[in-house]
């Protein structure tokens, strides 16, 4: 009965949100980063470089923004958790977040989905993974490494 009890609470406390986690239902903004329980919160370890507005025309209402900001948009639904790595220089908390978080698994990085599908950029201090998906996107052409883009450099 004891490892009963031992088990359920390992498992309950491993679904639960840590203490410094941000859970929430999250709004994509143009920018990129999302808005969680009205905090900003921009993606760790990720550039997101300014590309030209798209058009949702299919959805209504009809979304439009940055392409970045729109795939994002596709992937973040339902609740997402964010953990705190620090803040920009513009004060929003810098986090890593995942989608669909069931069970033990954390779900989806939403920085790595940007750069696995040539949206974001790789900063110097993000993970190495992030590294290795950048090049990969960007030997597949895939993003703004197929199209042309006013800007790639980080601010």
């Amino acid at each position: 009965m004891v490892l009963i009890g031992v088990i359920a609470a390992l498992l309950g406390g491993a679904v639960a949100a840590g203490p410094r986690e941000i859970v929430g239902l999250a709004i994509v903004q143009d920018d990129g980063s999302l808005l969680i329980k009205e905090q900003s919160i921009e993606l760790y370890g990720i550039y997101i470089p300014d590309t030209d507005r798209q058009c949702r025309a299919w959805q209504r209402p009809v979304r439009c923004g940055p392409r970045a900001a729109l795939a994002l948009d596709f992937r973040v639904r339902g609740f997402v958790t964010c953990e705190p790595r620090g803040r920009s220089a513009a004060g929003r908390i810098r986090a890593v977040c995942h989608v669909d978080r069931t069970g033990l698994s954390p779900g989806e990085d939403l920085g790595a989905y940007l750069i696995q599908h040539g949206w974001a950029l790789a900063l110097p201090d993000a993970p190495i993974e992030y590294q290795a998906m950048e090049r990969i996107a960007r030997a597949k052409a895939l993003g703004v490494w197929g199209t042309s883009v006013d800007s790639i450099t980080p601010r």
